[in-house]
C-alpha cells in the first residue's frame, strides 16, 4: 500500500488544484468531501483541509465529519480550512468588511519548518471573505501580511498547521515550497507514487482480476481511452476488443486517422461507421445539453449493439480519469455541476459488465507520464483534449451535415497551421466554433452574407483553470485568410480572448 495523504473538500474550485500539487510531489493523495470521509488508516500520513465559498460564521457552514483534534497525524488548513480550524476550536472568526482577494506579501514572525526556505515578503494568493479576530488557546501565528494579522498559525502542542492563502496557486510564488514542507518535512511522506510503480501494479492488477475473461472497451482517439487501452492490453492482450464509433463529429479524417493508428500498434480494434444515425437524431437540437444526452443515449445503443457479438465478453473498460469523478460528485451544493460527463454516471443501473478503469485515480498531466512510461506514441500523448460530444458542441445551433464539413475544414486549416508553426505544443486546447450568425462582406465584386468562425486556443496545466493564448498575430491573419479563401460559406473569422473562469473552454 502506498503512503497518502486526505484532502477534505469543502467545496473550493480550487481543491482539485492541490490534490494534483500534491502528485506532482509523488505522494499520492484523495479528494473526499467533507460530509463522507474515509477511515484514516496507517497508510493516511496527513490530512489537508480545503477552502470553501462558505463561511464560518453561516448556520449551514460545512463541518467535518471528523473529529481532528484527536488525531495524531498532521494537518493543514488552507484559507477556509484555516477559519475553520479556529472557529472549531473557541477562536473568533467574523465576516470582513470587504473581501480579501489578489497578491499579498508574507511576512514572518516565526521560523517554523512549515515556512522554511519561504524567504520573508514572499507573494501569496488570498481569497477569503472571513478575518480571524481571536486564535484559540495553543496556536503560534507564524506569519502576517499588510492586511491581516493572521496569515498562517500552527497549534503549538500539535502538528496542526493552517494558512490563510492558497499555496495551490501559481500565484503563490514558494506555495509548492509550503506543500513539500508539510508533506516531506512534518509528515514525512517519501513520494512512492511514481508513473513506473503505477503501471506495475495496474497491469499485475487487471492481468490477476480480469484473467481471461474478456474486456470491451470503446475507443476515442484521445490521451485518456487510449492510455487506459495501453494498460490493459498489456494485462490481457487480445482479450481487449476496442471499438471505435465514428459519430459523425469527428474532426477532419480523423476516423480513418485513428483507426489505422490503433491497428499499428496492436490493439484489437473494431470501426463503427454510425455518423448518419448521429446526425439524423440531432437534426433540429440546439441545447447543449440535450445535444450531449442525445449523442451519449446513441452511442450506448451503438456499442451496445457492438459489444453484443462478442462472445465472452464480461468487462467494460473505460478511460474515466479523477476529475471526471470529482465533478460528478456535488458537495452539498457549492460545486456545481458545469457539465455531464460521459464517463459517469452515465451507465445502465442494470449493467451486467464489470468496470474497468485503469485511470480512474489519475489527473490529465498524470495520464500523459504514465502513457510516456508505457510507450505510447507521442502523437497520441500531444493529442489536445477534444469533448466527447465532439464538434456538435462547437457548432452553436443546428446541426447539420454542411455546417459539419464548414467547421472540419477550418479547424483543420487552424490545427494544421499550430503544428506547421510548432505552436501546438505549448497549447492546451484549440479549435474552431461555428457561430449561428452571418454578416456581410466583400469578396471580388460581390456582396457576401456568410457565416463566422472563433477560434478559441488556450494555455493551462489541467484545464481546470486556463487563459487564452497569446498567439502571434502574423499566424492569426494566416489563418483567417486561408479559412476565408479555402472554406466555402466562411467570410469572417474572431479570435477568442476570454479565460476560464469566467468562460468554460468549450462555448456549449
Amino acid at each position: 500500500m502506498h503512503e497518502q495523504l486526505l484532502i477534505i473538500d469543502f467545496g473550493s474550485q480550487f481543491t482539485q488544484l492541490i490534490a494534483r500539487r500534491i502528485r506532482e510531489l509523488n505522494i499520492y493523495c484523495e479528494i473526499h468531501p467533507f460530509h463522507n470521509l474515509p477511515e484514516i488508516t496507517a497508510q493516511t500520513k496527513g490530512i489537508i483541509l480545503s477552502g470553501s465559498p462558505s463561511s464560518c460564521t453561516d448556520p449551514e457552514a460545512p463541518v467535518a465529519d471528523l473529529d481532528l483534534m484527536s488525531l495524531d497525524i498532521p494537518i493543514l488548513g488552507l484559507c477556509y480550512g484555516a477559519q475553520y480550524m479556529v472557529s472549531q476550536n473557541g477562536g473568533k472568526v467574523e465576516k470582513s468588511t470587504h473581501r480579501e482577494y489578489g497578491r499579498a506579501n508574507l511576512t514572518q514572525t516565526s521560523d517554523d519548518k512549515l515556512l522554511a526556505g519561504i524567504p520573508e515578503g514572499s507573494q501569496v494568493w488570498m481569497s477569503h471573505g472571513d478575518t480571524i479576530l481571536e486564535m484559540p488557546q495553543g496556536t503560534t501565528v507564524l506569519a502576517k501580511t499588510e492586511s491581516i494579522p493572521v496569515a498562517a498559525y500552527r497549534f503549538t502542542n500539535k502538528e496542526i498547521y493552517a494558512v490563510q492563502f492558497h499555496p495551490e496557486v501559481s500565484h503563490s510564488t514558494d506555495g509548492m515550497q509550503l506543500l513539500k514542507n508539510f508533506t516531506q518535512g512534518i509528515c514525512g511522506c517519501t513520494g512512492d507514487w511514481t508513473p513506473a510503480h503505477f503501471v506495475t501494479e495496474s497491469v499485475a492488477h487487471y492481468k490477476k482480476t480480469i484473467g481471461n475473461d474478456k474486456v470491451i472497451m470503446g475507443l476515442s482517439g484521445g490521451v485518456d481511452s487510449s492510455v487506459a487501452a495501453f494498460i490493459l492490453h498489456q494485462a490481457i492482450g487480445d482479450n481487449l476488443v476496442g471499438i471505435f464509433v465514428n459519430n459523425g463529429l469527428l474532426r477532419k479524417n480523423e476516423y480513418d486517422e485513428v483507426l489505422e493508428a490503433y491497428k499499428g500498434l496492436g490493439l484489437n480494434v473494431i470501426g463503427v461507421d454510425a455518423s448518419d444515425l448521429f446526425i439524423s437524431r440531432l437534426a433540429g437540437i440546439k441545447d447543449p445539453e440535450a445535444k450531449r444526452k442525445v449523442i451519449g443515449n446513441s452511442f450506448i445503443e451503438v456499442f451496445d449493439a457492438e459489444a453484443a457479438k462478442i462472445k465472452g465478453a464480461k468487462w467494460l473498460g473505460q478511460g474515466t480519469i479523477y476529475p471526471d469523478v470529482i465533478e460528478s460528485v456535488s458537495v452539498n451544493g457549492p460545486s456545481a455541476t458545469i457539465k455531464s460527463h460521459h464517463n459517469v454516471g452515465g451507465l445502465p443501473d442494470d449493467m451486467e459488465l464489470q468496470l474497468a478503469e485503469p485511470l480512474r485515480l489519475l489527473f490529465k498531466d498524470e495520464v500523459r507520464r504514465i502513457g510516456a512510461e508505457l510507450g505510447v506514441p507521442k502523437i497520441i500523448l500531444s493529442r489536445h483534449p477534444f469533448p466527447g460530444p465532439g464538434l456538435a458542441i462547437r457548432i452553436i445551433g443546428d446541426i447539420t451535415q454542411q455546417n459539419i464539413a464548414i467547421l472540419q475544414d477550418a479547424d483543420a486549416i487552424f490545427i494544421g497551421e499550430m503544428k506547421a508553426q510548432g505552436l501546438y505544443d505549448s497549447i492546451w486546447q484549440a479549435g474552431a466554433i461555428f457561430l449561428p450568425i452571418q454578416s456581410v462582406g466583400v469578396m471580388g465584386d460581390e456582396r457576401t452574407y456568410e457565416n463566422v468562425i472563433a477560434l478559441r486556443a488556450v494555455t493551462s496545466v489541467d484545464g481546470m483553470t486556463a487563459d487564452w493564448a497569446d498567439l502571434p498575430h502574423r499566424f492569426l491573419a494566416t489563418v483567417s485568410n486561408k479559412i476565408i479563401n479555402q472554406v466555402k460559406g466562411i467570410n469572417r473569422v474572431v479570435y477568442d480572448i476570454s479565460s476560464k473562469p469566467p468562460a468554460t473552454i468549450e462555448w456549449e
